[in-house]
């Protein structure tokens, strides 16, 4: 005999509550009671930015929810080169996002706030993306694949991709041309935890086998911080990043300083 209570979901959920959406969204608390739950899609639900958001709450393109749903369903918003209609599609972590009518390209990046940013790129860098390798096999039928940050898999990719490496992906074919590997020397952002957003080169890797590997990151003002081997992305080699860098290009500033630039700029 079935429990007279077993109340089980059935199904994944379909609604997402204002107070438990990701902080780094900046929702307000009190401006509704809802938020857009991101659909399925390449990343995951609390790394993303639903197109309702960007368009709503970023760019200011349209008051309401409704008006995002048109805005999609006209096909005017394209996500890493493809028309999505649907306006709670996942963008995430250098993905870019382009609306033909106004002009618009961007792509998502983070503030060393850890907060999504979108920054304005042009026609040329529009045509590509870096996606982090996160892991390398073999299938069945003896093809060598690789699977991105942003779940493509690259088949029979170059030898020399390793996971933790970032691949240069052309966003009109799907192809990968270079390699930026994970090495000391590299230009890394962390895209999670604590130091998100935060800019510098690879100095030093600490493997633990069956834990969390720890990399230490120097940033371009000699600042050293710590973060798990996971969280970092590798942009570029030395100091040249492979996508342009929002303002402030990931140094991030302590408290004081932070005080002490709003008061010369009279905010204060």
């Amino acid at each position: 005999a079935k429990d007279k209570y077993s109340t089980m979901a059935r199904g994944p959920k379909k609604h997402l509550k204002r107070l438990n959406a990701p902080r780094h969204w900046n929702l307000g608390k009190m401006t509704g009671v809802w938020a857009p739950k991101p659909s399925a899609g390449p990343h995951k639900q609390r790394e993303c930015l639903p197109v309702a958001i960007i368009l709503r709450e970023r760019l200011k393109y349209a008051l309401t929810g409704k008006e995002c749903q048109q805005i999609c369903m006209e096909r005017c918003v394209k996500i890493d080169g493809k028309v999505r209609t649907d306006m709670n599609y996942p963008a995430g972590f250098m993905d870019t996002v382009e609306l033909e009518k106004s002009g618009d390209r961007f792509r998502l990046l983070f503030d060393t706030k850890g907060r999504f940013v979108l920054h304005r790129i042009n026609k040329e860098e529009a045509e590509y993306k870096l996606c982090r390798i996160q892991k390398v096999y073999v299938t069945a039928k003896k093809v060598p694949v690789a699977v991105t940050h942003d779940g493509r898999t690259l088949r029979y990719p170059d030898p020399d991709v390793k996971v933790n490496d970032t691949v240069k992906v052309s966003i009109a074919t799907g192809k990968m041309s270079d390699i930026f590997s994970f090495e000391m020397g590299a230009m890394v952002m962390v895209t999670k935890g604590h130091n998100a957003g935060r800019v510098g080169q690879l100095v030093h890797l600490e493997k633990h086998d069956g834990s969390f590997s720890i990399v230490t990151v120097k940033d371009r003002k000699g600042n050293s911080f710590a973060t798990r081997q996971s969280n970092v992305f590798v942009i570029g080699s030395g100091d040249h990043p492979q996508v342009t860098l929002p303002k402030g290009r990931g140094i991030k500033k302590d408290i004081l300083q932070e005080r002490a630039e709003a008061e010369a700029r009279g905010d204060l």
